[in-house]
C-alpha cells in the first residue's frame, strides 16, 4: 500500500438560483423516482446542448473565495476530500457533471451509449478540447486514466470500475468500455471526482501518487491553475482557450484559506471574500449576515451533496468489537438535542447511513435507538462493564475530525453524554495528517467521529464503509472500522449489478436495515449544508453539489 498512503501523507504535511437551463434529448432511462444508473430499459444515450452565453451575464471580475480547511492535497484521484475537490473542479472538468435534478450534463464527453446487455459502454467525446499546457485531449487521455488511475487509484472508481475488462480507442474520440458484469451505476459515476481524468502526456510512464503535477496541476476545465502558497491562497486564472467559447465568466478565481471561522464571517460580512460554501461560517453568524443586504446564506445547490455524520468504532477493539456497547453509546446520546444546541438547527438526526434526501433510495424503517440513559447503563451492565468503585466503566479516547469548531463541539457533546454514563471518555485534538494517518492507515484509535456524503446513489458514497472488499488501509474514507459482514457483502454486491431500478432499490433498503442492526457506524445526523455568498454573484446553486461546481457559468454583477 506504499504508493497509494505516501502521496496522501505527503499532501498532509503542508496542512495541518442558476440561469443556466439545458436541454436534454435523446433517451435517458431512469427509474420512476428518478435514481439515476438504475436502469429500466437495457440501452442508455444522453446528449445535451450547452449554452455558450447566459442573458444579462457580465464577462470579467475577480472573485474571492474561502476554502476550509486548507485542502491535504490537489492530488483528487487519491484523496477526495471535501476541500480539494472544491479547487480542483474547477482545474479539472470530468466526462460529464449532473444538475440539481442530479441527471447527467455532458462535459467532457457528449454523449453514452450502455449496450441492451449492459456491458459495452460507448462514450462519445467532446472535440476541440485542450489541456491548460494547449496539449490536445483525445481517448487516449481517457484510455490512460481509466486503466492507470480508476483501477489503481481512485477510491469511487475503484469500486464502480472493477467488472471493467477492456478499454478501446476507435479513434481520437471514442471511447469503448467492456465489462465483466452490468453496472449501472457508471451513468452516474462519470464526474470529475469519480472518474478523474489525468493527462496522460505529463502522467504516462511516471510515479503517479507521487507525480510533481498532483499539487500544480494541469487540466481541461474552465480556470487555470497558477500558484498554491500553502496557508494563504490557491490562485486560479481563466482559462482562455476552454471548450465552452465565451466562458468561464470570471478573470481570475482566488480561493483564501483562513483557518479562523470569525475571521471567514468577518471577511464575508466586509466583502474581503464573496463566497464560501458547506457551512463557512457558524450558525450564529449564518443567521446574523442571512439579515445583511449584500449577502445570500442558502440551503440550495446541495442536492447530491446528502451528508451525514457519524461514529466510527473500531470494531477491533475488545470493547467496541462488542454489539451492546455500541448500542449503548447510541441510546446515550440526544442526537435532537445535539442538532439543536451544537449544529443550530442545520442537521436532523439520522435514520441509518442514507440520507433521507436521498429519496429514491432512502427507508426510515430501520432499527432506532433512541435517547435513554436507563437502556444504555442496563446494555452496559449486560456487556460486562457494570461501574466500578470510581463510578467509571472503562476509558475511552474519542479523537473528533480536525474540520473546524463544530466538530469540536460536537466531540465536547458526546463526551458529556457517555460520561453520563459511566464511560470515562477523553476528548483528543489532532491535526488533519496525525488524525488521518491514526484512522485510515494505522488503524490507531478507539472511537472517532468523522462524515461523509452519499451522493447520488448509496453505491458511490454509502459502500464504501461497508462493504468489506472496500477496505484498504492508507486509503482515507475506506471502511476504516474493520466491518466485515457476509449477508452486507451479498447486499451490496447484488445492488453492484442489478439492473431492475425497483429491485437494486429494494437491496439497499434491506442494507439500511442491517447497517442498524449490526453498528458498524453510529449514524448521529444529516448535515443541511449552507453556503454564503455575495448577492452579485449568479449561478452558484445551478449544480448537484456546491464542492463541484466548475463555476464556468457563474458571473459577478457589476457593483452600482
Amino acid at each position: 500500500m506504499k504508493s497509494a498512503l505516501n502521496p496522501f501523507l505527503a499532501g498532509l504535511t503542508g496542512l495541518a438560483h442558476g440561469s443556466r437551463r439545458h436541454a436534454l434529448h435523446g433517451m435517458l432511462a431512469l427509474s420512476a423516482a428518478g435514481a439515476l444508473g438504475t436502469l429500466a430499459t437495457p440501452a442508455l444515450a444522453l446528449t445535451q446542448a450547452l449554452p455558450n452565453t447566459e442573458q444579462g451575464a457580465q464577462r470579467g471580475g475577480v472573485l474571492e473565495a474561502v476554502v476550509h480547511p486548507e485542502p491535504p492535497t490537489l492530488a483528487f484521484f487519491i484523496n477526495t476530500s471535501t476541500p480539494g475537490r472544491t479547487v480542483v473542479s474547477k482545474i479539472f472538468d470530468g466526462l460529464f457533471d449532473y444538475g440539481p435534478d442530479l441527471k447527467p450534463r455532458p462535459q467532457l464527453a457528449e454523449s453514452i451509449e450502455v449496450s441492451p446487455d449492459g456491458l459495452t459502454v460507448r462514450l462519445k467525446l467532446r472535440k476541440n478540447v485542450l489541456w491548460h499546457d494547449g496539449k490536445p485531449f483525445t481517448s487516449a487521455d481517457v484510455k490512460f486514466s481509466a486503466e492507470e488511475v480508476w483501477r489503481k487509484y481512485a477510491p469511487v472508481a475503484r469500486r464502480v470500475f472493477q467488472h471493467l475488462t477492456k478499454v478501446e480507442t476507435p479513434d481520437a474520440h471514442t471511447v469503448v468500455l467492456t465489462l465483466a458484469k452490468p453496472t449501472p451505476v457508471i451513468v452516474n459515476a462519470l464526474d470529475v471526482v469519480g472518474s478523474p481524468i489525468l493527462p496522460k502526456h505529463l502522467y504516462e510512464g511516471t510515479d503517479i501518487p507521487n507525480n510533481p503535477y498532483n499539487n500544480k496541476p494541469v487540466g481541461t476545465g474552465p480556470f487555470v491553475f497558477k500558484e498554491w502558497q500553502r496557508g494563504s491562497h490557491i490562485a486560479l486564472e481563466r482559462f482562455d482557450k476552454y471548450w465552452q467559447p465565451g466562458l468561464p465568466y470570471l478573470d481570475k478565481l482566488t480561493f483564501k484559506i483562513i483557518p479562523d471561522v470569525a475571521g471567514r464571517a468577518a471577511a464575508l460580512e466586509t466583502g474581503a471574500i464573496q463566497y464560501g460554501e458547506r457551512n463557512p461560517v457558524t450558525f450564529a453568524d449564518a443567521d446574523r449576515l442571512a439579515a445583511s443586504p449584500n449577502l445570500v446564506v442558502s440551503t440550495e445547490g446541495y442536492n447530491g451533496f446528502a451528508g451525514w455524520l457519524w461514529l466510527i468504532p473500531n470494531l477491533r477493539d475488545p470493547i467496541l468489537g462488542k454489539l451492546k456497547v455500541r448500542q449503548a453509546i447510541l441510546h446515550a446520546i440526544d442526537r435532537q438535542a445535539l442538532v439543536k444546541t451544537v449544529w443550530g438547527g442545520y442537521a436532523a438526526p439520522a435514520t441509518g447511513p442514507v440520507s433521507s434526501l436521498l429519496k429514491t433510495f432512502y427507508t426510515a424503517d430501520t432499527q432506532q435507538y433512541p435517547f435513554d440513559r436507563k437502556k444504555a447503563e442496563a446494555l452496559l451492565d449486560e456487556a460486562g462493564y457494570p461501574k466500578k468503585a470510581d463510578g467509571w466503566r472503562f476509558k475511552l479516547d474519542h479523537d473528533f475530525i480536525p474540520f473546524g469548531d463544530d466538530y469540536r463541539r460536537t466531540g465536547e457533546y458526546v463526551r458529556q453524554a457517555l460520561r453520563a454514563v459511566g464511560i470515562d471518555v477523553t476528548l483528543r485534538s489532532q491535526d488533519l495528517p496525525t488524525w488521518t494517518k491514526n484512522v485510515f492507515a494505522d488503524y490507531n484509535y478507539q472511537l472517532v467521529s468523522s462524515w461523509g456524503i452519499n451522493w447520488q446513489d448509496p453505491q458511490l458514497g454509502v459502500e464504501q464503509h461497508y462493504w468489506s472488499k472496500a477496505e484498504s488501509k492508507g486509503t482515507p474514507w475506506q471502511n476504516a472500522s474493520g466491518y466485515a459482514s457476509a449477508e452486507a457483502d451479498r447486499l451490496l454486491e447484488a445492488a453492484q449489478v442489478e439492473r431492475d431500478a425497483a429491485k437494486r432499490v429494494h437491496l439497499y433498503q434491506d442494507f439500511q436495515k442491517l447497517a442498524q442492526k449490526d453498528l458498524a457506524l453510529l449514524n448521529l445526523f444529516e448535515f443541511r449544508w449552507f453556503g454564503v455568498w455575495d448577492k452579485r454573484l449568479r449561478n452558484v446553486t445551478d449544480t448537484f453539489d456546491h464542492s463541484q461546481n466548475n463555476f464556468a457559468h457563474v458571473w459577478l454583477e457589476p457593483k452600482k
